[in-house]
């Protein structure tokens, strides 16, 4: 038999402890509610510790990306040890979820409790690269939809338009993982572009997948959201311009030393990023798209 896992008392990182929570929620449903109900709370604790966290300032001399990505890891310990004594809200949560799951037994299939812990914990948005289309024709739409997009970013850029619609593709799961703000509303952001200080705009906040230490770690992130996917492009293209770590990157011609030169400069922590990006890169939708 297998034990509702200890999602309270578990290390917040540790990803094995919601592989067993999915696990349990395919064998046992009605044990696996109380499991996402507790992994919720953490996450609601662990969105008012961040508030918290962003309502103070952050640009001393001591402040950089690095101690703000371990001061997050550290907030999501907290949140989930802080959880262990709980605030009423996983009580509440299991009640309403077991009404639903009772009201919908006999009238129609019910969700599948692995979805709704994948939800609890942030889990929309899966790994760049990982997502793949329905199809070629599914993986083609995306693209045409994008290519004037990318030829006018190309033109501001050097970069080639390839370049630039196999990287939106691979970060957005070909348009079907698009980043998404609060309420399910569009970023349009399609390069998974975080918002750091200096970023103005509005934000969109998703749980997403960051590696530490080569070991890939569930993270509360904040992104850049946009009005449309043309200004999505226009801000890729300021941001490889701008910036010049991305100086090699923009005198690249082929697909590997692109996405070399991507991961070189840090773009993504994924130690897999430049092969998955040159296979999208160099696959049949993309030179198809182009030569359309």
């Amino acid at each position: 038999m297998i034990q509702t896992p200890d999602v309270k008392g578990s290390f917040a990182l540790d990803a094995r402890g919601l592989d067993a929570l999915r696990l349990q929620a395919k064998q046992n449903p009605e044990q696996a509610l109380k499991g996402v109900a507790q992994q919720f709370e953490a996450v609601f604790l662990h969105t008012l510790l961040k508030s918290m966290r962003d309502a103070t300032p952050q640009d001393g001399p001591l402040d950089s990306e690095q101690t703000r990505m371990y001061t997050s890891m550290l907030d999501q310990q907290m949140a989930q040890s802080l959880s262990a004594k709980g605030i009423g809200l996983a009580d509440v949560m299991l009640r309403q979820l077991t009404r639903n799951r009772a009201a919908a037994v006999g009238a129609e299939p019910a969700a599948q409790p692995a979805d709704a812990s994948a939800a609890a914990a942030g889990e929309a948005r899966p790994k760049a690269g990982e997502a793949k289309p329905a199809g070629l024709h599914a993986g083609r739409d995306f693209l045409l939809r994008m290519k004037e997009h990318a030829l006018e970013a190309s033109s501001a850029t050097g970069i080639p338009a390839r370049f630039l619609l196999g990287h939106a593709a691979l970060e957005s799961g070909w348009g079907k993982h698009e980043i998404r703000a609060a309420g399910g509303s569009q970023s349009f952001n399609l390069f998974g572009i975080k918002a750091g200080r200096n970023w103005k705009g509005p934000t969109a906040e998703v749980m997403t997948t960051e590696y530490v230490d080569g070991a890939p770690r569930k993270l509360l992130q904040k992104f850049r959201a946009y009005g449309s996917y043309a200004e999505a492009f226009r801000d890729y293209a300021g941001l490889m311009q701008g910036n010049r770590r991305y100086a090699a990157v923009l005198k690249q011609n082929d697909s590997a030393g692109f996405a070399q030169g991507l991961q070189r400069a840090g773009y993504a922590t994924d130690p897999q990023y430049a092969d998955k990006l040159t296979r999208v890169l160099n696959g049949a939708r993309l030179r198809q798209t182009l030569m359309a």
